[in-house]
């Protein structure tokens, strides 16, 4: 299943590193990706056509059709070789020819059966994922189709110069696989001559080696003659270390006595103290249970005293709370007092902008109009009489 995904995403990446006036090529590897796909459901078509109840719902009438057509083909195929030869020449002949008619059914059927499941692509690619009922052969021979097929892309997107890089650097590779090869022969021969150099070498080193174990024979001589002389030497000096030890022991000996009786003065010494301590472990012990009754009274009294606060503390929490929804309502009835408060100073403000407003322009039109009068009796007062000025003129 890896190679075959595996294939097909390397399929769109060797198209785009192709030249685009390549279509031959992109021609080719279609034709190469195409082999690929019916290699591996042809390679599933005996699995499937073995497993048509498991399958049936997924391939539809047609496909399955086919496939039973193919079963029976591959039966009788199955059966016709596996039955025994006839000695009559006849008789082989007949067998033979009804073997190129089921060779030739066969082909149809799977061309058949190929064509069927290609046109449903989905279909084509549930199966290829059934890569486990395939027969390591025709992976084998899949595997080998899909390194051919990278061989072809690698071919053609070859320019040519670098393919006659490519051909020089064989050579070259060539020319020097050459070179190493006789330098390795060279090499053998020189081999050869140390081995038998070193053989020679060997049978002076055995020569060495016999020599060895004699005087490693004389040298264990030695060595027990020795080992007898520091027994005899070793027995003395444990007689002296056995005598300085027995006079170790009496001396200690002596000292375990003393130690002993310093032992029992310290034992009754510790005893007098020891009843000392026991007799101020019982005061103390009275007087811890003293202060644990007193504790305990005491606590029963702040228990007793919490109780009553936590009473206390429970009613007060409850009035808290009525209090806080009391509060809370006071707060939004002097909100909204607060509010119409403020909506009545607005208006009254509002109010006394206006008559402000109003009592200047009243003021202004009645100085305008006192104004007006003035100028009206300044005008008529100044205004000549017109009888009396044309007498004076005539």
């Amino acid at each position: 299943e890896e190679e075959t995904i595996t294939l097909d995403g390397m399929k769109t990446l060797d198209m785009c590193c192709l030249q685009p006036d390549s279509i031959e090529a992109e021609r080719i590897i279609t034709v190469l990706d195409e082999t690929i796909v019916k290699l591996e459901i042809s390679s599933l078509i005996p699995h499937i056509s073995k497993s048509l109840d498991m399958f049936a719902d997924v391939l539809g009438p047609e496909i399955t059709n086919s496939l039973m057509q193919h079963r029976k083909l591959s039966s009788e195929m199955e059966h016709l070789l596996a039955s025994p030869e006839e000695k009559a020449t006849v008789r082989a002949e007949e067998q033979e020819g009804c073997l190129c008619l089921l060779e030739e059914g066969l082909t149809r059927s799977v061309r058949d059966v190929l064509r069927l499941i290609l046109a449903n692509p989905s279909l084509c690619q549930a199966l290829r994922q059934e890569t486990w009922a395939r027969k390591s052969p025709a992976e084998g021979f899949i595997k080998a189709f899909g390194e051919f097929r990278n061989f072809m892309i690698e071919r053609l997107l070859m320019s040519p110069v670098e393919e006659e890089e490519k051909l020089q650097l064989l050579e070259d590779v060539s020319l020097q696989i050459k070179k190493n090869t006789e330098a390795i022969t060279a090499l053998q021969s020189e081999l050869a001559a140390a081995c038998q150099a070193g053989e020679e070498e060997i049978h002076k080193k055995d020569q060495v080696i016999k020599d060895l174990k004699t005087s490693m024979q004389d040298l264990a001589k030695d060595y027990k003659a020795g080992i007898q002389q520091i027994n005899q030497e070793g027995g003395k000096q444990h007689e002296k270390e056995l005598q300085f030890s027995q006079a170790k022991c009496v001396r200690l000996q002596e000292d375990i006595e003393q130690l002993r009786a310093q032992l029992s003065a310290l034992l009754l010494e510790h005893q007098v103290s020891e009843l000392d301590l026991k007799q101020r472990k019982r005061r103390v012990e009275t007087e811890i249970v003293n202060w644990i009754q007193k504790y305990n009274t005491d606590m029963g009294e702040k228990q007793a005293e919490y109780e009553e606060v936590s009473t206390a503390y429970s009613k007060e929490k409850a009035q808290l709370s009525l209090l806080l929804e009391k509060r809370v309502v006071l707060l939004q009835e002097y909100s909204q007092i607060e509010e119409e408060r403020r909506i009545r100073q607005k208006e009254e403000e509002e109010a006394l902008e206006d008559l402000n407003t109003k009592t200047l322009a009243a003021t202004c039109i009645q100085a305008f109009w006192r104004g007006y009068l003035v100028r009206s009796l300044f005008k008529l007062k100044k205004k000549p009489k017109k009888g009396k000025g044309k007498r004076k003129g005539k």
